[in-house]
C-alpha cells in the first residue's frame, strides 16, 4: 500500500468527496482555498497523485490561466 503524506491525503478526500458527488473538474487553485494549502503545494502534488493513486483517476485536462484536472473514481 502506498503512503501518503498528510497533505497529499487531505487533496485526495476533497477529490473523492467532491468527485462523488459528480464534480468531475478541478483547478488546483480551488482545491488549495478549500483545504488550506497554497495552490503550488496542490499543483505540485498532483501529478505524483495520478501516479500513486489506485482509487482515484487524476488526468491533467487542459490549460488555459490554470490546469484543469480531470477526476474520476475508479
Amino acid at each position: 500500500m502506498t503512503d501518503y503524506s498528510d497533505e497529499e491525503q487531505r487533496i485526495l478526500s476533497y477529490l473523492r468527496e467532491n468527485a462523488a458527488r459528480g464534480e468531475r473538474y478541478f483547478r488546483a487553485k480551488n482545491i488549495a482555498k478549500s483545504i488550506g494549502l497554497s495552490s503550488k503545494q496542490v499543483g505540485v502534488r498532483l501529478p505524483h497523485l495520478a501516479e500513486k493513486s489506485d482509487d482515484v483517476d487524476i488526468e491533467k485536462w487542459g490549460r488555459a490561466r490554470s490546469t484543469t484536472w480531470k477526476v474520476t473514481i475508479s
